[in-house]
């Protein structure tokens, strides 16, 4: 069953609902704690055979919200979630089962292990730039470590929001998994609640609030944040492959991606190469006339859209050249694919995160003048770099922190589930897929085995005599 559409209920009867769910979950977090592996795989194997069966009123749903086509929603959103869900299903025995530790000379004769431990009551907040990917994706690494959940996605999707709300309701009672539809006003009253875990994506900002609301009862967080990602370009890149790769890094989306390259640093010997093979690979992409474009995405809506323009605006304002696009249409919510040359640090597009198919090119020297750039703004959840020189590779990841690096590509580190994926202290908070998910939902909890009777520790008890020192010194020689 599912949660009753929020949007129709006056608000005290919706918090309401929440706190019972909420106690409903609680309550039910013995059962989820005590179940194996094999249970949780068949649960997680129904959740992928669902999502199948309704893919494509998930393909419209989100052309609703975006006009994205039904490939970029496969490939984006769906695509994901089954490979996430596939590899769970063939390594979650394995991570749950305990880990033998060593044991050291202190506690001779005892046997230490951890054991996984589902965290209990979860919390997702999900944004609405990927609503599926980024709400499901959480959700199945929460299921695989035995978790009650509450799902909270973004109003500003409400066609997916509500399709997600219905497929939910399917397959999960809701003392398992819930999802609340609704505003702001409806993620304050479910951050009031003593959760054991919080798994936000979203702003830096609002990662601010869901850290100091969580730090009321103590829950720990997962925190997917963004910030501004940079491309770098060395002298010795193959230009028309990095052009391409950049192009549907950037535009995949309408640029509305937290790991999108956000500004490209080009050596100054390929820029002019780089900005031209940039015009000629959106024209092949998208067409001569970008708008009628299939595969072309629109930004979520008007506020965004104007945010995104006056990025633009001010900017020109200020100096920056449009060398690329630059056309808008508020009646769809159209921004062309725009890049920007002459740009500095006292704009607003080099200062906040773009989130919109907008990319400034600045040009360098070297690679000194690069990574001391990327270093002067906050650590990044994305850096690429393109380039054939591997010292002027090893250089970057040497002198530069983010959250995650792709050589000569953009984007598909996130598609490895073998690597951790998550930001650095503004770009976010912990780390998430494959078994880093399933160990951000777990309690990690440490298991000491003693044996009984005479013990390592009980040479030391007191009283402290001058034979126990001798013993206790011989002891830290060995450690």
């Amino acid at each position: 069953m599912s949660t009753t559409p929020l949007h129709n209920s006056p608000f005290e009867e919706i918090e309401a609902n929440i706190k019972t769910v909420f106690e409903a979950q609680r309550a039910h977090t013995q059962k989820l704690k005590n179940t194996t592996a094999s249970e949780r795989i068949a649960k997680l194997k129904a959740l992928k055979k669902l999502i199948i069966e309704n893919r494509e009123g998930l393909q419209q749903a989100i052309h609703q919200d975006f006009r994205k086509s039904p490939t970029d929603t496969d490939l984006t959103e769906v695509l994901p979630i089954l490979s996430g869900i596939s590899h769970i299903i063939k390594h979650l025995s394995t991570w749950m089962k305990p880990k033998r530790v060593a044991t050291p000379i202190t506690v001779l004769g005892s046997s230490s292990k951890i054991i996984y431990e589902p965290k209990g009551v979860c919390l997702v907040i999900s944004p609405w730039n990927y609503p599926f990917q980024l709400t499901f994706d959480p959700l199945i690494y929460a299921i695989a470590s035995g978790n009650a959940v509450i799902l909270k996605p973004s109003e500003l999707t409400p066609h997916t929001s509500f399709f997600m709300e219905q497929l939910i309701g399917k397959l999960f009672p809701p003392e398992e998994v819930a999802l609340f539809e609704g505003d702001a006003h409806v993620a304050q009253a479910l951050l009031k609640l003593p959760f054991d875990h919080i798994f936000f994506t979203g702003s830096p900002m609002l990662g601010k609030v869901v850290m100091r609301a969580a730090a009321e009862h103590l829950t720990s967080v997962t925190l997917e944040l963004g910030g501004k990602s940079p491309v770098i370009i060395d002298e010795t890149a193959d230009i028309k492959d990095a052009v391409e790769k950049i192009t549907w890094g950037k535009f995949i989306n309408c640029g509305q991606t937290c790991i999108a390259p956000d500004y490209v640093l080009v050596h100054k010997n390929v820029q002019k190469e780089f900005m031209e093979g940039m015009k000629e690979c959106i024209a092949k992409f998208y067409g001569e006339d970008v708008s009628k474009s299939a595969d072309f995405a629109r930004i979520v809506n008007q506020r965004h859209f104007l945010r995104i323009k006056g990025l633009i605006t001010q900017a020109v304002e200020q100096g920056a050249k449009v060398l690329v696009g630059g056309e808008m249409r508020e009646n769809e919510n159209y921004i062309s694919p725009t890049i920007m040359s002459h740009v500095n640090d006292s704009m607003s597009v080099m200062q906040e995160e773009i989130f919109g198919p907008v990319l400034p090119v600045i040009p360098i020297e070297n690679m000194v003048e690069a990574t001391q750039y990327v270093a002067s703004k906050a650590k990044p959840l994305a850096l690429y770099f393109f380039g054939k020189n591997e010292q002027n590779m090893n250089y970057v990841l040497q002198h530069s922190t983010a959250g995650g690096t792709c050589i000569n590509d953009t984007l598909t580190h996130i598609g490895n589930t073998d690597l951790r994926f998550g930001g650095v202290n503004n770009s976010g908070i912990g780390k998430t897929h494959g078994h880093y998910g399933f160990l951000a939902f777990s309690n990690e909890r440490a298991v000491l085995h003693q044996r009984i009777g005479l013990t390592t520790i009980k040479l030391l008890y007191p009283p402290y005599t001058k034979q126990k020192d001798q013993l206790l010194q011989m002891f830290k020689k060995f450690v």
